[in-house]
């Protein structure tokens, strides 16, 4: 099992060891619960200092694909896998916690903009509008799992920058504020993470991505959400129940 370190100049070489170490560890080569190699193995191994090798584990700790265990080294942590259903409108924070797991968020950004055409109409609004958009990163038990990108009309928008956003769960924060959503509309694409999306997710650049693009609507059928979240094809999947 030979990864060339050190052949692209122009990446640091802590990540090029974090990226064999994320390959290895999605790869299966090394195992949930298990023990890593030592430093002093991995520093040989990879021929860099220890310093780079403690850079690349502390991202990965970091970002919970390893845990360092007292007295024993750094295991491989046991990663969640969240499913959604097709057919019922759910938040994330919903599945999560379906699965016994623990959800939370990370906010990136938020801002009220008035220059976004294909959001606004989606959300079927004039043109002008002002829309809030909401940036997240979404967690199960501290491990993330998905980018999130949700649009809001002006009227939801002053609501829920009120909130937590960091714990904030959208649509609980609707129907407590007498906001129900009636259906919604979604797509689910195959896409490739960019190198800014990777390192969010802690994944290697170019990993697949499912992206999920939904538009909720109320119970006068106007849009009141318009959402695209972009989940680790290793963490989320889709059920879907067919009869005949």
């Amino acid at each position: 099992m030979k990864d060339t370190i050190g052949s692209n100049k122009n990446i640091a070489l802590y990540l090029q060891v974090k990226d064999v170490l994320i390959k290895r560890i999605q790869e299966k080569i090394w195992k949930p619960n298990t023990l890593i190699p030592t430093e002093q193995e991995l520093m040989q191994e990879f021929d860099v200092s220890r310093t780079t090798l403690r850079q690349a584990i502390s991202m990965l700790v970091q970002d919970g694909l390893l845990e360092k265990k007292q007295g024993r080294g750094t295991i491989v942590k046991p990663q969640p896998l969240i499913g959604g259903s097709l057919g019922k409108l759910k938040g994330l924070a919903e599945e999560v916690a379906e699965k016994g797991l623990t959800p939370n968020s990370k906010l990136i950004r938020t801002d009220f903009k008035k220059d976004l055409y294909y959001e606004t109409s989606m959300l079927e609004l004039d043109a002008g509008e002002e829309v809030l958009v909401i940036e997240r990163i979404r967690f199960a038990d501290e491990v993330p799992i998905a980018i999130e990108r949700s649009c809001w009309p002006m009227h939801i928008g002053k609501i829920l920058v009120e909130q937590d956003l960091n714990r904030a769960k959208f649509y609980e924060v609707l129907e407590e504020n007498e906001i129900f959503l009636k259906r919604a509309k979604e797509k689910v694409s195959a896409i490739n993470a960019t190198i800014y999306e990777a390192d969010l997710l802690g994944i290697r650049g170019g990993e697949a991505l499912l992206e999920m693009t939904r538009v909720s609507y109320g119970f006068d059928d106007k849009p009141l959400e318009f959402t695209v979240t972009k989940y680790r094809s290793d963490k989320y999947h889709y059920n879907i129940e067919l009869t005949r």
